[in-house]
């Protein structure tokens, strides 16, 4: 196909669940425009409804109204995460510094996914914690919290946000510490925006309890991962130009351009402002001849969702390309790692997993089989991206499960053909 105009994707949805979360925490009426209506987020809405908060429904266009009463009420019901390990963890640091016992679970995918990483320093710092193995359901009850200095045994945005929410409900310090990179800021941002001191130092985040959540205003980037797909049809487009419009370019989130540049992708990146001390940007991309490349381990936590992407893409690339130490992606909503390789070789390309590193071959031919997602959002639009390609016959089993992130998607991809193009 070729692609032409101007695009917009959805809001950002990492900011939208803290967003919400922050708002449910301060006392008054938070406006939060371009929140994602996606059933993840959709899900922090509803448990954070049970738990006191009123929202107005999540419609998109409009803004969402979050009236918060400071603090979060004891629920009589089950907190149902859904398929969201964002809800479910970033939940848990701020019960923890909540008095009164809370139940939580998910659907199949949820309950598989490990969340002791999470209890542990949670039960460090004061909460009690009574689950039935690694994963869900849990119950937990949260208590005076106490501070602490805590390394992750991973670096990941979840693990740390559940640790400085728990903090600032708690009102305690904390110094925390990632092994490896450096995951996704949103909640040091917010947390900044509201008085709160978070420093970097000697590689640990210092956390002080020194500030104070009030309502306020947001208007929620686009959401950078979303705009990835939409890139990388692009570059794999037969001519034209796309932009990307209001896309939140946060440095922690930006290694995903980082490496399509070292694949000789074209992206011109233009400011246009910010939110809350979130940059944004119009994108710029036009079709380019990619190469293969080696993604190190230290640039994988910024950009560990758009892996799926980024390995297809590596797949039309000329030489091979290697993701090192990207094993995290075995635990998220599918293995995703096996599945990657296993739906590249089902479509043509070589690829396998070799400990825990991803390599794809490149130079493949063009992409015709059957794609496997086990429910899983970011497989499904991937190799959907990977069907745009001249002559690609990819059929993906499950297109229904982007609505977790990208309610709209497919008619958003298609809508970058102009006429004359596929």
């Amino acid at each position: 196909m070729k692609v032409g105009g101007a695009v917009r994707v959805p809001g950002d949805k990492s900011i939208s669940h803290r967003a919400l979360m922050f708002a449910a925490m301060a006392r008054g009426t938070s406006h939060l425009g371009g929140v994602l209506p996606s059933l993840d987020v959709r899900g922090t809405a509803r448990v954070l409804r049970q738990l006191g908060a009123v929202i107005t429904p999540l419609r998109g266009e409009h803004a969402v109204r979050v009236k918060g009463r400071g603090r979060l009420l004891p629920s009589e019901g089950t907190l149902n995460c859904g398929n969201s390990g964002t809800t479910a963890r970033l939940l848990l640091g701020l019960l923890a510094a909540h008095r009164f016992r809370a139940t939580l679970t998910g659907d199949s995918s949820l309950r598989r996914r490990p969340m002791a990483r999470v209890t542990a320093p949670l039960g460090l710092m004061g909460a009690r914690i009574d689950a039935r193995g690694d994963g869900l359901p849990l119950d937990i009850t949260g208590g005076r919290l106490h501070g602490i200095r805590y390394e992750l045994p991973v670096s990941s945005a979840q693990l740390k946000s559940a640790l400085l929410l728990a903090a600032a409900a708690g009102g305690v310090d904390l110094g925390v510490r990632e092994p490896a990179g450096r995951s996704r800021d949103h909640t040091e941002r917010l947390l900044r925006a509201f008085g709160y001191t978070v420093l970097e130092r000697d590689g640990w985040i210092e956390f002080v309890a020194s500030g104070r959540v009030v309502p306020f205003e947001l208007q929620v980037p686009g959401d950078i991962s979303s705009a990835a797909f939409m890139l990388g049809a692009a570059l794999l487009a037969e001519g034209g130009a796309l932009r990307v419009v209001g896309v939140g370019v946060n440095p922690t989130r930006t290694g995903v351009l980082t490496v399509l540049a070292r694949m000789g992708a074209e992206i011109a990146l233009e400011p246009t402002g910010s939110e809350l001390d979130e940059p944004v940007a119009d994108l710029d991309v036009r079709p380019s001849l990619l190469r293969g490349t080696i993604v190190a381990a230290a640039e994988i936590p910024g950009l560990i969702d758009e892996v799926p992407l980024l390995a297809v893409l590596a797949s039309r690339a000329s030489g091979p390309s290697v993701f090192r130490d990207v094993g995290e992606l075995r635990v998220k909503e599918s293995n995703r790692l096996e599945l990657i390789a296993a739906n590249l070789r089902a479509v043509g390309a070589a690829a396998e997993v070799r400990g825990e590193d991803l390599w794809v071959a490149g130079d493949a031919p063009i992409p015709r089989g059957r794609v496997r997602t086990d429910g899983d959002h970011r497989l499904a639009m991937a190799f959907a991206v990977l069907g745009t390609v001249a002559g690609a016959r990819v059929a993906v089993d499950d297109m229904a499960c982007v609505a977790v992130s990208f309610p709209g998607f497919e008619a958003l991809l298609r809508s970058l053909a102009v006429r004359g193009g596929r």
